[in-house]
């Protein structure tokens, strides 16, 4: 079976393994996923993440970060830009997530940015999520 939106997944995976308190989460690997997990990383939502190798498709092993009282960083994560309906930001005007306190990730021309980054870079792209 095709999937048809696999970021959606992919921010499924994470939100619920967070949920059930798992350590890590197996997701199967692209390109796109493993830049989403750098800017994850880059921005201490996540602890790290991994490459597995494997005969088919790579997985993406993703470590979850949690605070020291055994409650999950990533409070809220959220699919903005759909299959059905794409949605763009340009650099004047950056999603702003949690006034600050979040961070939007975007597919720009430089790449797979936070909002923090293309602003400073002066870039805009298509919104993928909104973490907080």
């Amino acid at each position: 079976m095709s999937m048809s939106d696999p970021i959606a997944d992919y921010l499924t995976r994470i939100r619920n393994a967070q949920t059930a308190d798992k350590r890590w989460v197996d997701i199967p690997a692209s390109n796109l996923k493993k830049r989403i997990s750098f800017v994850l990383k880059e921005e201490h939502f996540i602890r790290d993440y991994i490459l597995v190798k494997d005969n088919k498709q790579d997985i993406l092993r993703v470590f979850l970060n949690y605070t020291f009282d055994k409650r999950p960083v990533i409070q809220g994560i959220k699919r903005i830009s759909k299959p059905g309906c794409r949605v763009y930001a340009d650099a004047d005007s950056m999603p702003r997530v949690l006034n600050g306190m979040g961070v939007a990730i975007l597919t720009t021309s430089k790449g797979v940015l936070s909002n923090k980054k293309a602003r400073v870079l002066n870039v805009g792209g298509e919104v993928l999520c909104h973490v907080w």
